[in-house]
């Protein structure tokens, strides 16, 4: 059998054809990417990549007036000692050996002994000083208190101020709140901790037969302000 002879020119003609082939649509061939052709495949986002993607809350701004809940939880406890004891001991003898008398003119002195004895004093003193003391205290407050925006800073920090009064037949309670916060500090629920709050200043008040009971006379804060004794 004859086999047709491959002629040099049907090469080149294959070669240039190949090559317009190549620069117009590319090799035919399947992509590794699993997101698809890089050239028609649109740019990537978390937000249109992901099933479980949840917008992020916009910060909504803050304008006066606004209500801000702050979570007040504070807590503080000291504890204190001493102990001091001090003893002092002294023994003195005073003797006078040696007298003198006025002459009878009144112009010199002479020896005048004494027939008694000379006269003598003596001292002793033994004393003894101990003191104890202890001091223990634990606070703790917390509430949740709405407070205003009363102010905003050029700086856009936010001043606030509440207050809330309870009465209950003859009984009273009234608690009121300042403070400086930053908007960035507001929880996403429009509250607030309480420490993060500069310039906190609580103030709370009981009126009644319950404060009554444990409150302290005008007698007793007399002598607990200046310690007489």
């Amino acid at each position: 059998m004859r086999r047709g002879k491959f002629h040099p020119s049907r090469w080149r003609v294959a070669a240039v054809l190949g090559a317009v082939w190549l620069y117009a649509g590319g090799a035919w061939a399947q992509s590794s990417s699993l997101l698809g052709n890089p050239d028609e495949r649109q740019p990537l986002s978390l937000s249109q990549q992901s099933w479980m993607y949840r917008p992020v809350e916009q910060a909504r701004e803050i304008r006066m007036h606004d209500l801000i809940t702050v979570m007040v939880d504070e807590k503080s406890e000291m504890l204190s000692e001493g102990e001091v004891e001090r003893r002092r001991k002294t023994d003195g003898l005073w003797a006078l050996k040696d007298w003198i008398g006025f002459l009878d003119g009144g112009f010199g002195v002479r020896p005048d002994p004494q027939s008694y004895g000379d006269p003598t004093i003596s001292h002793k003193a033994d004393g003894k000083y101990r003191a104890e003391g202890g001091v223990e205290t634990l606070e703790l407050m917390k509430f949740r208190l709405t407070c205003r925006v009363v102010d905003i800073r050029p700086n856009g920090h936010l001043v606030i101020e509440g207050r809330r009064a309870i009465e209950n037949n003859d009984e009273s309670w009234e608690v009121a709140l300042t403070g400086v916060i930053r908007a960035e500090d507001i929880l996403p629920n429009n509250s607030v901790l309480s420490e993060s709050v500069a310039e906190l200043r609580i103030s709370k008040r009981e009126a009644g037969i319950v404060r009554d009971g444990y409150r302290r006379g005008w007698f007793l804060q007399w002598r607990d302000r200046y310690k007489p004794f």
